[in-house]
């Protein structure tokens, strides 16, 4: 699983599962983390300026003791972040925090700050002035891919319809139960690559029995059925995990779900969180 790949719109190569550190937030924790997913096989490393552990994502992809060209790290301009001087500034923050010579790919957080995320101001004109920002500091050999995260269709027809520079990815909430297929459909028709945060629904998924029936016809776990799910539907899950044997588990997904049960699997709806019922991201918390 470690050495599948799949090609972006720009030709760069990225691997097909990747390890997220959202909520590693002490620096120290997230560069054992890194060490530990690195030691595992994971050569895909998910951060955020906003997740405050850059610092310890690039010390813990440093210390991993792999050449730097074989591991991917991904990190996100904040969400807050609507013009093109903080975006130039942020990009090199993250830059200088990560402490690489470059970053394969920068991705705007969200379309929208956090705390304005459910009204309606698309902040068209914010975007582009990031996306500016990106696409220079792409140019300029700083970032190797430039995508955005959590953008619904309107928001990336607004990148297409003004820009040279296609999104390379579009990082959203999806797991079985919950999936945008509306957006999947629009991002494969426009050669834009998904990447699924969250793959187990904050934990809550691996509570449901259905699903735990399903995963004991196929001999793995709920988590297991939900990466073999979503790299069966082409995009690129990013789970996380504190242990190593659960960073192991969760990239053994060498089997296959039948047409039927993926068919099955399709049509569950599930979106209780639990505790986590506020989520996505509204009102100032973050994927």
């Amino acid at each position: 699983m470690f050495d599948e790949t799949y090609t972006l719109n720009n030709g760069v190569k990225i691997p097909k599962i990747g390890f997220g550190t959202w909520m590693i937030e002490d620096n120290d924790d997230a560069a054992k983390a890194v060490e530990t997913a690195i030691k595992v096989g994971y050569r895909h490393i998910d951060t955020a300026e906003a997740y405050g552990n850059e610092i310890g994502v690039g010390r813990g992809v440093r210390n991993a003791g792999v050449p730097r060209e074989d591991i991917f790290v991904t990190t996100k301009l904040q969400a807050e972040f609507k013009n093109y001087e903080e975006a130039v500034a942020a990009i090199d923050r993250s830059l200088n925090d990560l402490n690489l010579d470059y970053i394969d790919m920068m991705i705007i957080h969200s379309p929208k700050p956090w705390v304005e995320f459910q009204n309606d101001e698309r902040f068209f004109e914010g975007n582009l002035a990031a996306w500016r920002a990106l696409s220079e500091a792409q140019a300029a050999g700083k970032i190797r891919a430039i995508g955005v995260s959590n953008f619904d269709e309107i928001d990336l027809q607004n990148i297409l319809d003004n820009s040279d520079v296609k999104p390379a990815v579009n990082q959203v909430l999806a797991h079985i139960g919950n999936v945008p297929f509306s957006v999947f459909e629009y991002a494969q028709k426009h050669d834009i690559q998904i990447e699924a945060y969250s793959p187990f629904g904050h934990g809550e998924m691996l509570k449901n029995e259905n699903l735990q029936q399903m995963a004991n016809k196929y001999g793995v776990s709920v988590a297991q059925l939900g990466i073999r799910y979503l790299l069966q539907l082409n995009t690129l899950p990013l789970p996380k995990a504190t242990s190593e044997a659960h960073m192991t588990a969760n990239a053994t997904v060498d089997f296959t779900i039948s047409d039927d049960d993926m068919a099955m699997l399709n049509k569950v709806t599930f979106n209780d969180y639990g505790e986590f019922s506020g989520f996505p991201v509204y009102g100032g918390t973050l994927d």
